[in-house]
């Protein structure tokens, strides 16, 4: 195969803008939004998000392998592409605008049915579009070339959204203080997201639609039914590779997920800053996931790529523990020493750093379990293979969200709450909470992982041997 168009790369990589919004909200705001604005118990809308990403669970395979046996013109990517956008679009705004005076069985209704909505639309749109980047190149090193402009472009996705909720939707007003407590600031944010998010999949299933003719065809399959889909699930669990990656991959989204469904919890009440140092520290993420982006791009091509994923989760689990267990145990600077903030900004930067390792390195191993995976059965099942990475990367709202609900009552942390009224005692509890579960499922990420089988030697192997095999069949 040829290699990638610079063009295309970028066509590519703008789809993943649309998941980089949707992943920074649901991730960093909608828990928040839910809980602290609007009122419903953390229990509650913790249950809402499992209940959706368990959905997920079957809906991104099954999304995965829809699009893996479909026979049309436009290929069995693009059409699927296509459908999602508005749907995904419109909904993503609706979540945003609960109806005013609703119960709080009716909140929870609400947030139930338009969070699953969002990722169904998501799973139609995002499982065809990571397959599809692994069809565009079958080079060891490309691969991670095309899965770093799409990092890229969801950093810069998830930067905007940030960006825009501190900067724009978030300011104190004479009512709010902290600004991320209005509840006027939601429903103008939800519609802009949504209209981002579907313009940026048009353009992106637009701009790589002259590619079709060129993808890689796989055998004749028959089509899609109900027992075709438990073979292809069964068969990709199978896979000793694909089952250590994708069990350690969502142990780490789910790590993540407690981070970032906590972290304006955190901000705003253990760490005590206000909107504009909590978007400083928000935001300064993002240089560090952008140097991180062709720092681990390098580092895998030198090496293999299992241990530079390994190294990179190591360290930005010691940047995120650092901090809190630090000041649990009274040796972080006093919130007003001169170093309080800049260490903060400091351990966040070196942290998105290292955590770009499982956004850039884990695109490109997933990619060549797909070759493992037609060697040993003969066929080419992208979208069932990248339904495990996008199923991890919503665990960080999901299963991630779960666990941060249940602690948040379990802890009796109140909601609706001014920082100023959240005792000394919470405040700690709430610290104790956080620490020890990012810490445990850290040590469960690693362990997980070193199951991954396939390095540079192996690959070679298989890539030799699917080249033969299609010389034989051509």
């Amino acid at each position: 195969m040829s290699p990638v168009p610079r063009k295309t790369r970028g066509y590519y990589a703008v789809g993943q803008v649309a998941e980089g919004v949707k992943n920074a909200t649901f991730n960093l705001f909608l828990f928040f939004y839910y809980h602290q604005v609007l009122g419903l118990s953390g229990t509650a809308t913790g249950l809402a998000l499992f209940i959706t990403t368990s959905v997920d669970a079957v809906a991104d395979p099954l999304a995965g392998s829809i699009s893996d046996r479909l026979r049309h013109r436009w290929g069995r990517r693009h059409p699927f592409m296509y459908a999602a956008a508005v749907p995904l679009g419109v909904s993503f705004a609706l979540l945003f605008r609960p109806p005013a005076g609703l119960s709080e069985a009716g909140l929870f209704a609400w947030l139930l049915a338009f969070t699953l909505a969002v990722r169904g639309s998501m799973s139609l749109f995002h499982v065809p579009h990571l397959a599809l980047g692994a069809e565009l190149s079958d080079d060891y090193a490309e691969r991670t070339v095309v899965v770093a402009y799409r990092t890229a472009a969801g950093l810069l996705g998830a930067a905007f959204a940030v960006g825009c909720a501190w900067l724009i939707f978030f300011r104190a007003t004479p009512a709010f203080a902290n600004g991320q407590l209005d509840p006027a600031a939601y429903p103008p944010l939800g519609l802009l997201y949504g209209a981002v998010i579907l313009v940026s999949i048009l353009i992106s299933a637009l701009g790589t639609h002259d590619r079709i003719p060129h993808l890689t065809q796989p055998a004749a399959q028959e089509r899609f039914s109900l027992r075709g889909f438990l073979a292809d699930y069964l068969g990709a669990l199978a896979n000793p590779s694909f089952r250590a990656f994708f069990l350690g991959v969502v142990a780490f989204f789910v790590m993540r997920g407690v981070q970032d469904v906590l972290g304006v919890h955190m901000s705003t009440y253990f760490w005590r800053l206000d909107p504009k140092e909590i978007a400083t520290l928000q935001l300064s993420a993002f240089p560090g996931l952008l140097l991180g982006i062709p720092l681990w791009t390098e580092v895998s091509r030198r090496t293999d790529k299992l241990p530079a994923l390994l190294v990179g989760i190591a360290c930005f689990c010691v940047c995120v523990l650092g901090p809190p267990i630090a000041a649990l145990a009274g040796v972080f600077p006093a919130h007003e020493s001169a170093a309080y903030l800049p260490l903060l900004l400091g351990a966040g930067f070196v942290a998105a750093v290292a955590a770009t390792a499982g956004l850039v390195v884990a695109g490109s191993m997933l990619a060549d379990v797909a070759d493992e995976h037609e060697l040993t059965t003969g066929q080419r099942s992208e979208g069932i293979l990248f339904a495990g990475l996008s199923f991890a990367h919503k665990s960080t709202a999901g299963l991630g969200g779960l666990l941060a609900g249940v602690g948040l009552d379990w802890i009796s942390f109140p909601a609706q709450a001014d920082p100023a009224d959240v005792s000394p005692e919470s405040v700690r509890a709430l610290g104790m909470f956080y620490a020890p579960g990012v810490g445990v499922m850290a040590l469960l990420t690693l362990s997980l992982l070193r199951g991954y089988r396939i390095d540079r030697a192996r690959h070679a192997e298989i890539a030799a041997t699917l080249a033969e095999r299609r010389a034989q069949e051509g």
